[in-house]
């Protein structure tokens, strides 16, 4: 028998289904930088999303409220009220998901890949894969972006969130 994630579209699931898609990692929660010398044509400065031939550099500095020890927000049910610029991914946002890390389970599944060999959901919902592969920020040194001055950031760029297995 599949499971939900092979046997549904992203479009099908009910909500309890897509938000276990997330795998807590927490690399959608740290700050990212996009290249100040790419021009997109045609660029909305309205937009809310990077477009697809614009670079993103993540860092490693992280929401304030998200807890380098658990990878889990501190605030989720109002994090869009607090944190304005939130990642919440819904189904309108699927084609403009490029600036999400290539592990997010949001991401593989909209671009026809499976969910990743340490996701939780394959594990019956253990972390333990997923930290061992050095998928979550909870195994990496991160800083809060309370803790810093913004014209820093660029000090703070890093790779690692890009990896996908």
């Amino acid at each position: 028998m599949n499971e939900f994630w092979q046997s549904k579209t992203l479009h099908e699931m009910t909500p309890s289904e897509w938000e276990s898609l997330c795998d807590g990692c927490g690399k959608c929660c740290l700050q990212k930088l996009l290249d100040a010398d790419a021009e997109a044509p045609d660029q909305d400065s309205d937009s809310l999303y990077m477009h697809a031939d614009e670079q993103v550099f993540y860092t490693d500095v992280r929401c304030q409220h998200l807890d380098p020890v658990t990878a889990q927000c501190d605030c989720y049910p109002t994090r869009l009220e607090k944190v304005p610029n939130c990642v919440n991914i819904t189904l309108q946002d699927l084609p403009n998901i490029h600036f999400m890390p290539p592990s997010c389970a949001y991401r593989r599944l909209h671009e026809g890949k499976g969910l990743p060999a340490w996701h939780p959901l394959l594990h019956q919902g253990s972390k333990v894969p997923m930290q061992k592969a050095g998928m979550s920020i909870t195994t990496q040194t991160t800083i809060s972006d309370g803790e810093m001055d913004e014209q820093d950031y660029d000090l703070r760029i890093v790779t690692w969130p890009l990896n996908e297995a």
